[in-house]
């Protein structure tokens, strides 16, 4: 086992009292010493392994092969949330692509006080994915889970009870783990005392937001701190949380509208603060409308303002290799424009997908958001088909790719209130569109039932014969 070496750093609050707190002196000596003994085998294998070689360790400890179904699914952080936990019943061998690109909420505060990419969609699905079933591993939840207070002055006084050790969250985590989590917290807090020019907001803050960033900042690595806090939250070793950009930059989204008007920022195309510090409102009536529909999204240089700053950053080599060969691609419900097309946007992702032949299915969602207005569904695989083939981009590095090569089904909700052109569908070569028991959301409307979505999707998955067009009559089937 690698030797944890440790110094004592510490650090000043309001108060006059100090912070202390054992830091790692090196990413090479912390590896593999920071948690409790696994409980299996699978896992005690995967800590020692990284991205996708912990998910085949595991399967190796399970004697080769899983009957299990693999995917990958292209999403965001808050939206399919809701499913994974059904999911995890049917399959864990699931790799979750998410954006590094969302400036809105914690976030926003992290990345404008200490740069490097957005953490919050990934730190959302890992604690999603964490373990649950025993006291401490529900401890840790709710840990890394909490926000601060909206009150600016309350919130300051929670972080510093939390930083210091003394808040009721720590009760039910064990030494190893508070030592851990703690050291990393306030290492986040040394790199914003640092940078007193800018003073740090911790409204409404998340606890695994700054943990998450702590670690990426003494890694000096996304992927690391990833590994870290999935083995933190106990992930299992076959589930893969993984960037679509593996980077320890500032990403910045931006969007082209139709009429020729340019909009930067995820948070601005999709939920606009007009500049105020506040929590984002995802209910889209809470929005004003686009002046015109979105023509594609694009990324740009951090300080950019227009086309000319375009940037084209690679995708994770880790999800192409994924793509290369899991069983099934799923494109999850949830802000179209800001939370899956920054993923399909990338050079390699459409040339991946298009050469595969398995199930490839869009999640559609059950009510229409600032993005996607008017659209019917058919408007949703477009979106997917250009993004994926770069359509409006650099003419030379884009693909002529036809939308039933990246989408050969369509799961919907009962219910919603996308419009369902099936002839237009038809004519893009989908012949597949399955209803899907739906749930009526008090908050966010029409959504699915997440045991009736992911008996579909694993029905899906098992059909070989749904790849080949159906009978048009054939098309809407119902799944009870």
């Amino acid at each position: 086992m690698a030797l944890l070496v440790t110094t004592t750093t510490p650090t000043c609050c309001p108060c006059g009292r100090s912070i202390t707190a054992r830091i790692p002196a090196s990413a090479s000596s912390f590896s593999g010493c920071f948690v409790r003994a696994p409980r299996s085998r699978a896992v005690r294998r995967g800590m020692a392994a990284s991205g996708a070689d912990a998910a085949a360790t595991a399967a190796a400890a399970d004697g080769g092969g899983s009957a299990s179904p693999s995917l990958l699914v292209f999403s965001g952080g808050t939206a399919f949330n809701g499913v994974v936990e059904e999911l995890k019943k049917v399959t864990t061998r699931v790799a979750h692509v998410l954006p590094v690109s969302d400036d809105g909420g914690s976030t926003a505060e992290i990345v404008r006080v200490l740069g490097g990419p957005a953490v919050g969609d990934i730190r959302s699905r890992c604690l999603r994915l964490s373990d649950e079933s025993t006291s401490e591993a529900l401890s840790v939840r709710t840990l890394l889970g909490h926000r601060l207070p909206l009150d600016p002055s309350e919130a300051k006084m929670e972080w510093y009870q939390i930083v210091e050790g003394e808040h009721t969250l720590w009760d039910g985590v064990s030494q190893p783990y508070r030592e851990t989590i703690r050291a990393f917290l306030v290492y986040f807090h040394n790199e914003i005392l640092r940078r007193s020019a800018e003073m740090f907001c911790f409204t409404n803050g998340s606890i695994g937001n700054f943990f998450f960033a702590g670690a990426r900042i003494f890694f000096q690595s996304l992927d690391a701190a990833i590994f870290l806090f999935s083995r933190v939250s106990q992930i299992p070793a076959e589930s893969l949380v993984l960037p679509v950009i593996s980077t320890n930059d500032r990403l910045t989204l931006g969007c082209e509208l139709w009429d020729g008007t340019i909009i930067r920022g995820q948070n601005e195309i999709s939920h606009p603060s007009n500049g105020r510090k506040e929590v984002v409102n995802k209910d889209c009536n809470s929005c004003s409308a686009l002046p015109s529909r979105i023509k594609r999204v694009f990324y740009m240089s951090s300080e950019g303002s227009n086309l000319l700053h375009e940037v084209f950053p690679e995708a994770n080599r880790t999800v192409l290799e994924q793509l290369s060969k899991v069983d099934c691609i799923v494109y999850a419900m949830g802000s179209l424009f800001t939370s899956v097309c920054p993923s399909l946007v990338l050079r390699g992702i459409g040339e991946t997908i298009a050469s595969r032949s398995i199930p490839k299915v869009l999640l559609l969602n059950g009510s229409h958001d600032r993005e996607t207005t008017g659209l019917p569904a058919s408007g949703f695989v477009t979106a997917i088909t250009d993004s994926l083939n770069r359509t409006y981009g650099d003419p030379h590095k884009s693909l002529k790719n036809h939308p039933k090569d990246y989408v050969n089904a369509l799961l919907v909700p009962k219910g919603g209130q996308i419009p369902l052109d099936v002839k237009n569908l038809a004519s893009q070569g989908i012949f597949r569109v399955v209803t899907v028991d739906s749930i009526n959301d008090a908050k966010t409307g029409i959504i699915f039932d997440p045991q009736s979505l992911i008996q579909a999707l694993t029905s899906l998955i098992s059909d070989r014969r749904f790849v080949e067009p159906d009978l048009l009559t054939e098309n809407l089937e119902s799944v009870c």
